[in-house]
């Protein structure tokens, strides 16, 4: 009787801190703190040694200034991984932002990093990709789909669903960033499982299809040199990887 009495209110805890942080995120970021300092804030002490060598390849201060992620935002990434993204967009946030973090199952290494200081604002969302919030998180001021979109289209997901999803959650204005591992032309989404890669028209249509429109493209993670015709895993060099940019009419 008293396990089940703690469980039960583990989960209603949990229920009320996403409805607690969802309505104080709700205010409008366009007067809290200045823009944050992108190059500080990579440069904080406190982020891990793991986190540092995953830069060099990331290179998150092209990411976070490409995303506009601002102070106070609400913010949802999708595919949250081992929380290294997460993480840095806590950070750009602050204390009066909020970032929900999805991932399809639980992770150990991102439910390690959710006891650190940094990922105080940070609520952790065990949810499908193509339902991935729950309702009472809307009105999101971005998403970011870093490196996983490809990952959909070879596992059950209806991405078609996703991607609505994506076009619901998100209020007029705001913003998808879509970053991932660059196909050959013609590959479709055909090689997902087999190169973990998409070919970026293909993923752009997809998006499109579901209301977004294309806003900005950045090449920060352009590598030409790369044939694109191996897994990014195999490669020894960088990946040509495409970063777009999707707005919310």
């Amino acid at each position: 009787m008293k396990s089940d009495l703690r469980f039960k209110i583990r989960v209603l805890a949990g229920l009320l801190n996403v409805m607690i942080v969802s309505g104080c995120a709700g205010m409008s970021y366009e007067n809290s703190a200045a823009p944050p300092d992108f190059h500080a804030l990579v440069a904080s002490p406190d982020r891990s040694a793991a986190d540092r060598e995953e830069d060099v390849r990331r290179k998150p201060e092209g990411l976070l200034a490409f995303t506009g992620v601002q102070p106070g935002m609400k913010v949802l990434e999708i595919g949250a991984g081992n929380g290294y993204t997460a993480e840095l967009l806590a950070r750009a946030v602050g204390p009066r932002g909020v970032v929900y973090a999805q991932n399809a199952a639980s992770r150990e290494a991102f439910e390690a990093r959710m006891k650190t200081p940094a990922m105080k604002n940070v609520v952790a969302l065990i949810r499908p990709f193509d339902d991935p919030a729950p309702p009472q998180v809307k009105d999101l001021d971005l998403i970011t789909v870093i490196l996983i979109y490809h990952d959909t289209t070879y596992l059950p997901v209806d991405r078609a669903k996703m991607d609505r999803r994506f076009f619901e959650l998100l209020k007029p204005g705001g913003h998808l960033i879509v970053v991932d591992h660059s196909a050959q032309a013609g590959a479709g989404t055909s090689v997902g499982k087999s190169l973990h890669r998409i070919e970026e028209t293909a993923l752009r249509r997809e998006v499109e299809a579901a209301g977004f429109r294309l806003e900005a493209e950045s090449n920060f993670l352009r590598n030409p040199a790369d044939p694109r015709d191996n897994p990014f895993r195999d490669m020894t060099m960088p990946t040509d990887r495409f970063a777009l940019k999707f707005v919310k009419p």
